[in-house]
């Protein structure tokens, strides 16, 4: 079994940032692509933002690209996505999941394993 655990939601003010961490149980974190999704109350979870378990590739979605970043320490099991200029529209609870292997996945579908969530609020 895997665990993820999300940290570093909270409260931030429009144009500012935020880093979030998603910390990672297990062994083989390298072999595995990850992702994190969000989802606004009333909305569908969406994706935001993956990379390959190697990190040699990331894919963003086109809300993210160019304010956020999604970075990976394979050495500390962590997946991070730090979130600058931020919006009130990326008010949300931020996932980070783990893919079923080493490539990108741009789906729900393609994540087997999730973290708990955590909240990011951002006020105007």
């Amino acid at each position: 079994q895997v665990a993820l655990v999300e940290s570093g939601g909270g409260l931030g003010q429009a144009g500012g940032s935020l880093r979030l961490s998603c910390a990672a149980s297990g062994r083989t974190f390298s072999n595995y692509a990850m992702g994190w999704f969000r989802q606004a109350p009333g909305k569908e979870r969406e994706f935001v933002a993956a990379m390959s378990g190697r990190g040699g590739s990331s894919f963003y979605a086109d809300s993210a690209k160019g304010r956020f970043t999604i970075s990976r320490d394979n050495a500390k099991n962590t997946v991070y996505l730090q979130m600058n200029s931020l919006k009130p529209e990326d008010t949300a609870v931020y996932y980070c999941a783990r893919a079923f292997g080493l490539s990108i996945q741009r789906t729900s579908s393609g994540y087997n394993y999730w973290g708990q969530g955590t909240q990011v609020t951002v006020s105007s």
